[in-house]
């Protein structure tokens, strides 16, 4: 019987280590294609599974060579997974560092070993055109959670890393923006730009100084405290130019609140590609002498207007008033670049010495700014006036316009005033009186309607060359202001009123009526100076008119308008409409500055749309889409706000520093726990007296009252006080102003024993403050708790 041959089964050869890196390859990219947003897990077990790895001796052999690679740097161990070496995982935690000159987005690793892998890799974020529902915005300073792609960059073929964000979380470590300072005695230190912390300054260790120099504005990071009672350590981030330059002011407010100040290429070669619009598809108003007035350095001129008498022998003494916008909608897109960039940046910011325009200059100054004799397209509205001044009927109306004159707000009242220059001698008659005629006629159904009347001048700053403060101005406040203002509020209402009528969704312009509580607090303030209000009433604005006309010329006056301010609410913009009630108006759209406010370029959009004006209308957009886009520019518009008020306070503590140990004029603008804020009258600077400033005995907050006063004399200071104040101290960096009272206070009768809230009899705020330090002492002493 022959011999059976025995055949021993061969076990499969293990996996080299080229094929253990192409399998970690082809896993994360099958991870990626298939939009898994949580990690990978590439262990030993997968491995061994995708090579039909069995049994204890195959294993060990696996573990040793995952071993060995490890070792030879070709790949790394991350917790319980296997990256190839240098490789970034598929789905990582990043922080949003700042933007390139591109304006897009770059973020770093949250988690980066320097001394290991070398310098962290720059990650080039992909943000979608449309948020999606859930995904706020994400911004410079922010943590998120990307799925990353590895690209390459035309012609050079450089690996390109790009981050798809995933989701938003929790904010990257406090950003702070401050001035370094490399100095001799203590080393480099960073002083902060924030008013909150304009006594702090922060330590920067030699490795964590980056490229910046002495003078440099920069933003930081914290990191902590050397020791309990060290100061704060913090790396330097980014350098964002010196503190010297000109325009040194408002760039601490662009990055301190994030405004892009640097457009995309995009959007730039987008806007030089714009071509202007011809005639087709629009009326021809050429010969209509429409004018523009503004202010008198305005580099865009958005609103051109005209007037005439109304010959119609059913409306007698009745006027025709039109009011003429540029058509960005013409040239701005919806999706474009131009588009993108618009809506990121919500609204034009103002400041000082420089405007952060919305849209590019090539729109802004030129193709969308009605020029003086150049054809411009205009999106206009003819508005009939009855005598009484109440809009009869308005139609809406694509144009191509050119403008005949071009005024500012003096020039043009002072030829109204008699003082007539070049301009204004050929247009007095046929274009100027008709105007003024018209806003009389206009202002008779304004004082009935009875606006919220408040009067709160607003202080400009005129600059040098240099971009240091060369004064303080109140601008005279002129009706040829009123009447372009009153102009503009018919068109914007004639706006809104077209685009219920044809049920088309739009943006309105809505502030809400003002709450119970701050009703309720206006209502016990003022009876405090004898004005009687019902705790409780539902107040209109002719009611508060009411109340600020008893006041006027009174020493309360300014007070009053204040807390009446401060009882209101915020305007703001919404998708639903809840009307204006500071305008007293059911219903009120932006419509007049599309160059300037994303809001009007929504507006026009469905204007265009709702009339058939042409193929560049609002794309279909429910609510949910325009509440998104509302919210956003109401944000961009708060955002705007205060960076445009923090660069005038940084502007005029520069121009004050000089001056320490001087006194000033001033009116108590605000009253808290902790002291008064004062608000000088040359200049408008916001300045602090700290409560503990105020005298040698203990002040009492009463919040009823908004005073302070002091419990041992009943020395009163009352918001809307004016006081005389010494300037002891000034931080320009951070806007700030610190005052001490030299006059006195104004007297009030003690009802009974000066008595703290706690309930011990006041001698001296300080003398008390130190019995209470020295009793705690003995009682620790003795073992009381």
């Amino acid at each position: 019987m022959p011999k059976q041959k025995i055949v021993t089964e061969q076990a499969p050869p293990g996996p080299t280590k080229d094929d253990i890196l192409a399998f970690i390859k082809r896993e994360k990219v099958a991870a990626a294609s298939a939009g898994r947003s949580a990690p990978l897990a590439i262990g030993k077990r997968e491995i061994a599974r995708a090579f039909g790895i069995k049994g204890d001796a195959a294993r060990i052999e696996l573990k040793q060579l995952l071993k060995e690679m490890e070792q030879d740097g070709v790949v790394e161990r991350r917790h319980a997974r296997f990256e190839r070496a240098g490789a970034l995982p598929t789905v990582l935690a990043v922080d949003i560092v700042g933007r390139d000159s591109d304006g897009d987005l770059v973020a770093k690793p949250v988690d980066w070993d320097s001394a290991t892998h070398g310098v962290a890799p720059r990650i080039l974020l992909h943000v979608p055109r449309k948020s999606r529902p859930g995904l706020p915005a994400p911004g410079v300073g922010d943590r998120a959670l990307v799925r990353i792609e590895t690209t390459t960059e035309a012609p050079s073929k450089t690996p390109v890393v790009i981050g798809r964000i995933i989701k938003l979380l929790a904010k990257a470590r406090s950003r702070i923006i401050g001035v370094f300072r490399d100095r001799a005695d203590v080393g480099l230190r960073v002083l902060p730009t924030d008013k909150k912390n304009s006594q702090t300054e922060y330590v920067v260790p030699a490795e964590f100084r980056a490229d910046a120099e002495d003078g440099d504005l920069v933003s930081v990071e914290l990191l902590g405290r050397g020791n309990s009672f060290g100061l704060p350590i913090v790396k330097v981030v980014e350098r964002l130019g010196s503190i010297n330059s000109e325009k040194a002011i408002s760039l601490i407010a662009i990055q301190t609140h994030h405004i892009p100040n640097v457009f995309r290429p995009a959007a730039l070669t987008e806007a030089e590609a714009v071509r202007p619009p011809t005639l087709a598809g629009r009326e021809d108003w050429r010969d209509l002498p429409l004018v523009t007035i503004d202010p008198p350095d305005a580099k865009d001129h958005d609103d051109a207007v005209y007037a005439v008498p109304d010959d119609a022998p059913d409306n007698e003494g009745g006027q025709i008033v039109t009011v003429a916008i540029a058509d960005v909608a013409s040239v701005v897109h919806p999706g474009s670049a131009l588009d993108r960039e618009a809506l990121d940046r919500g609204n034009s910011v103002y400041f000082p010495d420089r405007v952060v325009p919305m849209l590019p200059e090539r729109i802004s100054s030129d193709l969308g700014s009605l020029r003086p004799l150049e054809d411009r397209p205009a999106l206009a509205v003819r508005m009939v006036l009855g005598p009484d001044g109440r809009k009869i009927r308005h139609t809406f109306h694509r144009v191509m316009m050119r403008s005949h004159a071009k005024l500012n707000y003096a020039q043009a009242q002072a030829a109204i005033d008699g003082r007539l220059d070049d301009i204004t001698t050929p247009i007095l008659d046929t274009i100027l009186r008709p105007l003024w005629a018209a806003y009389a006629t206009a202002k008779r159904a304004r004082d009935d309607r009875s606006p919220l009347d408040l009067d709160l001048p607003e202080r400009k700053i005129v600059l040098k060359p240099d971009g240091t403060v060369d004064r303080v101005m109140v601008p005279e406040r002129l009706d040829a202001h009123k009447l372009i203002e009153e102009f503009m509020i018919l068109a914007n209402v004639a706006a809104a009123e077209t685009l219920e009528a044809k049920r088309q969704v739009l943006i309105y312009r809505v502030h809400d009526e003002p709450s119970i509580e701050k009703l309720n607090a206006l209502a016990e303030f003022l009876g405090s100076i004898g004005i009687k209000l019902a705790k409780g009433q539902v107040l209109r604005p002719i009611q508060f008119n009411g109340i600020l006309g008893r006041v006027k010329g009174s020493d309360n006056e300014h007070l009053v308008n204040e807390v009446v301010l401060r009882s209101q609410a915020q305007a703001e913009y919404s998708a639903e409409n809840y009307g204006h009630f500071g305008l007293n108006l059911r219903r009120y759209a932006h419509f007049t500055s599309p160059i300037r406010r994303y809001a009007d370029l929504i507006v026009h959009r469905a204007l265009i749309k709702a009339l058939d004006l042409g193929a560049d209308g609002l794309p279909e957009m429910g609510l949910g889409e325009l509440a998104e886009i509302a919210t956003k520019i109401s944000a961009a518009e708060r955002r705007a706000m205060a960076a445009e008020r923090e660069t005038i306070d940084r502007l005029i503590a520069t121009y004050l520093a000089d001056r320490i140990g001087a006194t000033f004029a001033g009116r108590i603008s605000g009253v808290t726990r902790a002291g008064l804020f004062i608000k000088l009258s040359e200049t408008g600077a916001d300045g602090f007296v700290p409560a503990s400033q105020l005298g040698d005995e203990y002040f009492r907050f009463d919040e009823a009252m908004r005073s302070m006063v002091g419990t041992q004399t009943g020395t009163t200071y009352r918001l809307g006080d004016i006081v005389e104040v010494k300037l002891v101290e000034a931080a320009p960096l951070a806007g700030a102003l610190r005052f001490e009272i030299v006059s006195e206070g104004r007297r009030r009768k003690l009802l009974g024993k000066s008595k703290h809230p706690s309930g011990m009899t006041i001698k001296s705020g300080r003398l008390e403050a130190k019995k209470r330090a020295k009793a705690a002492q003995r009682n620790l002493g003795k073992g009381r708790s």
